[in-house]
Order: structure tokens, then sequence, then C-alpha cells
């Protein structure tokens, strides 16, 4: 499916294969209540299964400003869609970003399993959409690049890792399982799988054998492990 006005995929569910114990119930059988609980528990699983310095749940759950920058999110998100609630929305995102230092405009769509790493600094404006299972290290901007309105900020795919003080600016589109390096500032449309590193970033496209470890350690490419942390 794509969309009309550029052509370009819009973002589907990913398909990565949960355990059984965080597999969906079919949607007809499942509560708003049930459905929330759902997300939220695959925010918390994702954070704990990409950050080796996570020990347990509960300290994940209390101690991730970035896990918290996104559940509240999730709950300033909804009220945007009420015309009513949009101040009380963002006076909530306001107050998480004093007290996470993440910023996400309620207006933002973000996809399911997002993992925020360290946290500080991010900064995610309005119209950005992010896809599913995308890593964004901190002080990460996906921000614009004019004052007008409408579609200002990137697109981001699915599985997408971005590297600590990537800015990406602009209705770009990054596609899907595409690494953004540290520092780069991106200005461009990214092609799928690619890698982007450097000011302004440029593109480098990677061979099948990397793209073969890639799917084993994503976080541990070999382009990008100097720049990426």
């Amino acid at each position: 499916m794509t969309s009309r006005a550029c052509g370009r995929p819009l973002w589907r569910a990913a398909t990565t294969v949960l355990p059984s114990t965080l597999r969906r119930p079919p949607r007809s059988t499942m509560t708003a209540w049930q459905r929330a609980r759902q997300i939220l528990r695959e925010d918390l699983e994702a954070a704990i299964s990409r950050d080796p310095a996570a020990r347990t749940r509960i300290e994940v759950a209390l101690a991730y400003p970035g896990l918290h920058a996104l559940w509240a999110h999730r709950l300033t998100h909804r009220m945007w869609r009420v015309p009513v609630l949009r101040l009380p929305a963002r006076l909530i995102s306001q107050a998480t970003r004093a007290a996470t230092g993440v910023e996400i405009h309620p207006g933002a769509t973000i996809g399911r399993r997002l993992f925020i790493d360290h946290g500080m600094g991010v900064v995610i404006g309005q119209t950005a959409v992010v896809g599913d299972d995308v890593v964004l290290f901190h002080s990460v901007t996906l921000g614009g690049r004019s004052m007008t309105h409408g579609k200002r900020h990137p697109t981001v795919g699915d599985r997408v890792v971005v590297g600590a003080g990537a800015k990406i600016l602009g209705p770009v589109w990054i596609g899907d399982d595409a690494q953004i390096g540290a520092n780069a500032v991106v200005v461009k449309d990214v092609p799928a799988g690619a890698v982007a590193v450097g000011v302004p970033a440029k593109v480098r496209q990677t061979t099948a054998v990397e793209r073969e470890e890639r799917a084993v350690t994503p976080l541990e490419d070999p382009a990008l492990i100097e720049y990426m942390i």
C-alpha cells in the first residue's frame, strides 16, 4: 500500500515473532484496556531485549526515562485526536520533557516497540512518523527544515537504528532496516537497508554479506561501530 501524496510505502505492522506470552489475541476479542496494556508491555519487553544493561522488568519500568517518555506519548497521542484535549496533551508532554529529557510532540505517530536508549535530548516533531521496532540513541532529532504547516518532519521505517546525536531533518523518508550513524545530518531520503553517515549524510549501500551479519547483530554493523555511540 502506498501514500497517494508521495508514492512511498505506508508502514505496516512489524513481522517480528514475539514470545507466545506477547502474541496478540484477535483484535475483535480485545478491549481497549487490553490493547493498551499489550502495547505497554511490548514497549517494556523491547527495552529489556535491546539493552544489555537491563536487569529486571521492575528496574526498567521505574528507571528508564526513554520508556517513561514513550508511555506518556501513548497517552498524549490519544488525547491529541480530541481537539478539546490538545492543550492538556501539550502540557503533559512538556511535563514529561522536563522529567525525562525526551520531547515527543503529541501529534507524532509512533509505532510499536520503539526503544529510546538513554533518552536525554531526543526530540520528535509533530508530523514525524516512526515505524515499528525502531531504536533511537540519545540526542537524536527528528525535526523540520521549515516553519510551514503540513508534513515537515521525517518518516522513519521499521527496524531503523539512529545513532547518538543524529539529526534527520525535513519530510524525508528513511527506509526499512536503514541505519543512521551518530552525528549524521540527514536531509535526503535513505533507501531501505542502507547506511547513512556524515555531515551531510551520504548513503553507503551494504553488501549481501553485511546484510546477513546485520540480521544477526543489527547494532554491530562494522560500518557503524565507530559512529554509533
